[in-house]
C-alpha cells in the first residue's frame, strides 16, 4: 500500500512558517497584499478564489479583489493592471486565466510587472526558471509539486524523473525546477511513443497531460513516486487525476491523491510568492 502524499499536511507546515514571516513584516509596517483579478464568473475561478481568499487569510496575507463583466473591454483590464502595477501597497496580482473570447490571454499577461507576477504567467518570470535568476515566480502548481516532494523528503538529487506534459503551466516549469534539484529529466507527453516503458523507468513521475485516466498500472513499477497534477470532474460529482489511482496506488511507493494532493498545496505557494515579493 502507497504512501499517500497529501497536500493539505505540507500546507498547513508551510502556512506556519508564513504567518511567522508576515509578522515579522507587520512589525516593520508593511502587510503582504495580493491583487485578484477575475473577468466573469466561471465555476472553476470561483473555486479557486475561495481557495485563495481561505489561505491568505491563514497567513495574514491582505488581498484586494478586482471583478470585471465578461464583455469587459481589453483596455479596461490593461488599466487596471497598470494601477496594479504602480500600487506600492500591492505586492502580488494574481489573473484567473485564460481569459475567454474577445481578450488577448498573452497581451494580458505581459502587462503584468513581473515582480509582482505571483503565478508566473509572465515572459519575465519564464526567464527565471530558466536561468535561476530574475524577478519572476515559478508558476505556483508547478512549484508545489517541488514543494510536496520536499516535505514528504523524497529525495530528489541524481533521481530519475519522467514528467508527462509540455505545457507553460506545469510541465516546462516543473522539469526546470527538477534539473535545479540535480534530477535527471526526460519531458514526454500523450505524442511520446511506448510511453508505459519510458514512465517505469522513472523514480520520479509526475503526470500533468489533462487527460483522465492516462496513467495506469502498465506505466508504474515497485518503488515509484507518483505526483498526479491532473484534475476532472465525474458525472457524480466526484474528482479523479490524470492516473488511474486505483490500479496504480498498490504497486507504487508513494502517490498524491486527487483531490487532496497538488492542489492543496497551490495556495500555499502563491501566498510564499507574496510575501517574497512584499519581504524584497
Amino acid at each position: 500500500m502507497a504512501e499517500l502524499l497529501k497536500g493539505a499536511l505540507a500546507a498547513k507546515a508551510l502556512t506556519e512558517s508564513l504567518r511567522e514571516k508576515t509578522a515579522a513584516l507587520g512589525g516593520k509596517g508593511v502587510t503582504p497584499c495580493l491583487a485578484l483579478l477575475r473577468v466573469g464568473s466561471q465555476e472553476a475561478d470561483l473555486a479557486y478564489e475561495r481557495s485563495a481568499l481561505k489561505r491568505c487569510e491563514q497567513c495574514g496575507v491582505a488581498v484586494q479583489r478586482i471583478v470585471l463583466p465578461e464583455d469587459v473591454p481589453q483596455q479596461t483590464v490593461l488599466d487596471e493592471l497598470t494601477a496594479l502595477n504602480t500600487n506600492r501597497g500591492v505586492h502580488g496580482i494574481l489573473l484567473f486565466r485564460p481569459f475567454r473570447g474577445h481578450l488577448d490571454d498573452a497581451a494580458i499577461c505581459a502587462a503584468v510587472a513581473p515582480e509582482k507576477d505571483a503565478d508566473g504567467v509572465t515572459a519575465a518570470s519564464m526567464s527565471t526558471i530558466y536561468a535561476g535568476r530574475g524577478k519572476g515566480f515559478a508558476p505556483c502548481t508547478a512549484e508545489a509539486c517541488i514543494r510536496l516532494l520536499r516535505h514528504y523528503d523524497v529525495p530528489l538529487d541524481g533521481k530519475r524523473a519522467v514528467v508527462i506534459g509540455r505545457s507553460f503551466v506545469i510541465g516546462k516549469p516543473v522539469s526546470m525546477l527538477l534539473l535545479r534539484e540535480n534530477a535527471t529529466v526526460t519531458v514526454a507527453h500523450t505524442h511520446t511513443r511506448e510511453l508505459p516503458e519510458l514512465c517505469r523507468q522513472a523514480d520520479i513521475l509526475i503526470v500533468a497531460a489533462g487527460h483522465r485516466g492516462l496513467v495506469g498500472k502498465e506505466h508504474v513499477r515497485p518503488g515509484q513516486v507518483v505526483v498526479d497534477v491532473g484534475i476532472h470532474a465525474l458525472d457524480d460529482g466526484s474528482l479523479c487525476g490524470d492516473v488511474r489511482f486505483d490500479e496504480v496506488e498498490p504497486i507504487v511507493a508513494a502517490i498524491t491523491p486527487v483531490p487532496g494532493g497538488v492542489g492543496s498545496m497551490t495556495t500555499a505557494i502563491l501566498c510564499s510568492h507574496v510575501i517574497e515579493a512584499a519581504s524584497r
